[in-house]
């Protein structure tokens, strides 16, 4: 069996309501890689230094930062949203990651909006740090469709240098995932790991408990050489205790790693 160099990474909202340092403290017990940082209303998730040290601490690597651009997050870093972005390129310089994930805008942000596509182009063209911008999904109100995104929620309709597909976000859009795998291409940097059964919410499931092809777009990762990270963000929002969570997160990173093993050397 051939093991690929991604790496699996912990996202820190895969632990909310739980604090970024318990985080930590689960995905250096687990044995993941190293963590994204969701950067949201934790004061530590926004704190350079505090998280420098739970990752000395630990002894695991910060290996990916995403951008605070959440509902609830409107507020953290100023709200102003290139400020965001340009403190999120910062943090991942300064500790060490290698991608920002970045939603698209919501359709009320217009100036930004109009400006997205280019302007996060112009940034990726001056760092080292991979801008992952991420698909999203159309907001649903009974038989109605919202489009709460803009340029839109397909982030494949747009030419961005690098791509994050997220399952979870798939399923909640009730499209094709290797379709739209086949239309990122190479441009696809970074990898959402979670499952969803096509309800219509987002669901952010243990992946193999719903219905998207989790196990098999690992394994199309493995055989195709995929060099970016495959970051579980899942929701133990509804773990009975610290313990189901615990055993829910190591679930988690078992399925990850059992199918990104292949059965001979990537040629």
């Amino acid at each position: 069996m051939h093991i690929p160099d991604t790496k699996v990474v912990l996202s820190t909202a895969s632990v909310y309501p739980a604090s970024t340092a318990v985080a930590f403290e689960l995905a250096a017990k687990l044995g993941y890689d190293g963590v994204e940082v969701m950067v949201w209303n934790d004061p530590v998730s926004q704190d350079l230094e505090a998280l420098r040290r739970l990752s000395d601490a630990h002894q695991l690597p910060i290996l990916a930062v995403h951008a605070p651009c959440l509902l609830i997050t409107q507020r953290v870093w100023t709200t102003d949203p290139w400020t965001k972005l340009v403190r999120a390129r910062a943090a991942a310089e300064k500790l060490g990651a290698s991608a920002v994930v970045v939603h698209p805008p919501f359709r009320w942000q217009r100036q930004y909006a109009r400006e997205f596509v280019e302007g996060i182009n112009r940034m990726a063209g001056e760092t080292d740090v991979r801008f992952a911008v991420e698909n999203m999904y159309p907001w649903r109100y009974r038989d109605r469709e919202v489009l709460a995104y803009a340029p839109g929620w397909d982030v494949t309709e747009e030419e961005y240098r690098h791509f994050t597909i997220d399952l979870s976000h798939v399923a909640t859009s009730r499209v094709d995932a290797f379709a739209m795998v086949e239309r990122m291409g190479d441009r696809l940097a970074h990898v959402h790991l979670a499952d969803g059964s096509g309800s219509g919410k987002d669901e952010h499931l243990i992946p193999g408990r719903g219905k998207q092809p989790c196990a098999e777009l690992l394994e199309h990762l493995a055989r195709t050489g995929f060099d970016g990270h495959v970051v579980l963000e899942v929701n133990t929002r509804r773990s009975a205790s610290p313990a189901e969570r615990e055993a829910d997160l190591a679930e988690a990173l078992a399925f990850t790693r059992l199918h990104l093993a292949t059965p001979s050397r990537v040629r």
